[in-house]
């Protein structure tokens, strides 16, 4: 299959590309890394009239340390993420994950901004933003704003994104002490999109009690799905394998609604859901212990 005609416009700059965004609004798609727009062009599942490429801005290219986190640009490549040492030293959630993304040749030209917007519920970038509280800096020709991960996502590939307004930038940060981190998925292959999947961390307090936590799905919902019960069963408990246990079964069984497709049905889909939250939370309370 072949997209159908579109105008192509490649600014060399982010005022030059908010002003064509602005210009031509719902018409117009911003071009990124393409390995979701243009299957679905060629597919013509999506057919915009306009494209705007954003990939000579190079403002939008950036791994940065700040005071308590990381500022990712959202044009990184993927790659670059996957292979930064400050990534793995600050953000050891989002390093562990990165390879569990598509394949190298997919993350070589995939950005990590491209993905979050893009709000595939298959995707592991938007969960690792919501487990992460990760804050997302969206501008247009109008001004900017933030928008924390957990509000961004409104439905499947919905997000709060206006048709005029591009996400920039992605901001991360540090994890507090005594926190650990974890994150699983199952797929038929590696490299397919997994059937499901899951990020956690857990903050212990002094006594060895869990004092925070946070537990996040893919692929059982429209978007990334919290599993609030679940959460809010863990504090103040001893992460023992019976607490665990019994917080995941509250998960698959409270938290979620998946769906049935030709991958997986609904209860296959629960059962997933319950292991992984059983290997991710034990997981992440044996790093938290070591930190």
């Amino acid at each position: 299959m072949k997209p159908a005609a579109f105008d192509y416009f490649a600014p060399k700059s982010l005022p030059e590309a908010l002003a064509l965004l602005a210009e031509y609004g719902y018409d117009a798609k911003p071009l990124a890394g393409g390995q979701s727009l243009v299957p679905t062009m060629n597919f013509r599942l999506a057919q915009p009239a306009v494209l705007v490429d954003l990939n000579g801005i190079d403002e939008l290219f950036f791994i940065r340390e700040n005071g308590d986190g990381l500022r990712i640009g959202a044009m990184t490549r993927q790659r670059t993420v996957e292979r930064s040492p400050v990534v793995h030293a600050r953000a050891p959630l989002i390093h562990e994950t990165m390879p569990h993304i598509a394949h190298p040749q997919i993350r070589n030209r995939g950005t990590f901004g491209g993905s979050l917007a893009h709000a595939d519920p298959a995707s592991e970038l938007p969960v690792l933003a919501v487990t992460l509280d990760a804050r997302l800096r969206v501008q247009s020709s109008r001004g900017e704003r933030w928008v924390d991960a957990k509000n961004f996502y409104l439905d499947l590939f919905a997000t709060d994104l206006q048709p005029d307004e591009l996400l920039v930038e992605i901001t991360v940060p540090d994890l507090p002490a005594r926190t650990g981190w974890a994150f699983d998925e199952v797929a038929r292959r590696h490299g397919d999109y997994a059937m499901a999947g899951a990020a956690a961390t857990v903050t212990l307090a002094a006594d060895g009690t869990i004092a925070a936590s946070r537990l996040v799905y893919l692929s059982v919902g429209d978007f990334p799905t919290e599993a609030l019960q679940a959460e809010t069963a863990l504090i103040g408990e001893m992460p023992t394998a019976a607490v665990i246990r019994a917080v995941a079964a509250i998960a698959a069984a409270q938290d979620i609604a998946p769906g049935s497709d030709i991958h997986a049905s609904a209860d296959y889909r629960r059962h997933l859901a319950k292991v992984l939250a059983g290997r991710v939370l034990s997981r992440a309370v044996e790093r938290a212990k070591e930190r």
